[in-house]
């Protein structure tokens, strides 16, 4: 919650029709409403989210990277936008005096990969490099001298971003919502349970207490309910939730502060408060929402990973585990960003970030700004990121780490 800020309507009644009407108010959903009214020529912006306390949205259980650290020149130039407007957090989403806090902080980003990976990741280094990223490649004895405590002994290769880090989700996502409501945006504590699409627009949108909504603009922005919400208007998107373990523990030995660790088994962790977060993702689990903690993962998946990269911590403490969702992009673990040109003008998605959607939040909601004020992208073409290679079965996923 925003502490009880009265700026803006808030979970009642609607007062106007809107203009432009959001589905999903979590990070995406709020940064675009953030951006759209910002604009000051958007109208009247509704946001609407059936789970106002957030309780199983994806942003506030997301790990907090962000990274430039891709293979896809789109996903860097977003994060080359984005990583600065977090770093800046307080200076964009200040509201009366008070001032967000999500705890950035940059202590990098590690990217490691065994001796057959590295052709990518010299691959990748070239590319990040001519994008402007500041990101060093060390081989096996180098990244011994930077980080003394790593199991070295069958890496190839490592990228190092310094300037990459992490933020606290839960605070973008209110930090977003809260300015978006200053700036006049609604959010409506209700569910999308209808489309009505007449020629090559969405005219009426239906609600769960019955009321109907005729929107000039439609963005869902539903993360793991997406496919859900753009299938009423005909519209088939491959996304869908993919349950990941989260754990917290604590390492009993001194060692030095690490970055985000990631390597191609789906291992990433970082430093968090007085210990560690991550965990090992298990990415061939079933789809479909399940809140259902494995509480022998950790021993079990994630322990062996973690000590055998750094020794030190075969003797730690497990504190917690939980679970989230991504909004997984079965075509290519890339998001899908848009309209359907022709089909449906007037209804844009953003969804199947698979795990990059806080990261990348800025950069997309202020695409979905642009989508929706001027016609198209001015500032970053995302086209390649749209639904016609969705149409076309043309995957365009990350080469390397996801």
């Amino acid at each position: 919650m925003d502490g009880g800020d009265s700026r803006g309507k808030s979970f009642g009644e609607p007062v106007t029709q809107p203009d432009v009407l959001i589905i999903g108010g979590g990070v995406i959903g709020s940064a675009a409403a953030f951006f759209l009214t910002r604009a000051g020529n958007a109208g009247h912006v509704t946001v609407l989210e059936p789970d106002p306390l957030y309780s199983q949205a994806a942003t506030p259980r997301a790990s907090g990277g962000a990274r430039r650290l891709f293979s896809r020149p789109e996903n860097i130039k977003m994060s080359n936008y984005s990583i600065p407007f977090y770093e800046n957090f307080a200076e964009h989403c200040t509201v009366d005096g008070e001032a967000p806090e999500i705890g950035f902080k940059r202590d990098g980003y590690l990217f490691i990969v065994p001796p057959e990976g590295v052709g990518i990741i010299e691959r990748n280094h070239a590319l990040q490099t001519s994008l402007g990223v500041k990101v060093d490649l060390l081989d096996p004895d180098a990244l011994k001298r930077r980080f003394p405590a790593m199991n070295v002994s069958d890496i190839g290769a490592a990228s190092h971003a310094p300037e990459d880090g992490c933020l606290e989700p839960n605070g973008a996502l209110q930090g977003f919502r809260r300015k978006a409501r200053s700036q006049g945006a609604e959010y409506l504590a209700e569910k999308v349970v209808g489309l009505a699409v007449e020629g090559t627009a969405v005219r009426e949108v239906t609600l769960g207490s019955g009321r109907v909504l005729r929107p000039k603009a439609v963005i869902c922005a539903a993360g793991t309910w997406s496919a859900d919400i753009a299938a009423m208007a005909g519209m088939m998107l491959p996304v869908e939730p993919m349950q990941r373990h989260d754990h917290f523990w604590e390492c009993r030995v001194e060692m030095e502060r690490l970055p985000f660790v990631k390597d191609l088994n789906g291992l990433g962790f970082h430093n968090w408060d007085r210990g560690y977060a991550g965990s090992v993702v298990d990415f061939g689990v079933a789809a479909g929402h399940n809140w259902e903690v494995d509480h022998g993962y950790f021993q079990r998946v994630v322990w062996p990973h973690i000590a055998h990269r750094f020794p030190v911590m075969e003797e730690l403490k497990l504190r917690d585990s939980w679970v989230g969702h991504y909004d997984r992009n079965r075509l290519d673990g890339n998001m899908i960003l848009g309209n359907w040109p022709g089909k449906l003008d007037n209804f844009f998605v953003a969804c199947g970030f698979s795990g990059h959607g806080l990261m990348h939040a800025p950069a997309v909601g202020r695409a979905l700004a642009e989508l929706v004020l001027q016609g198209g992208y001015q500032t970053l073409d995302l086209g390649r990121m749209g639904y016609q290679r969705v149409l076309a079965n043309e995957p365009y996923a990350e080469s390397g780490i996801r």
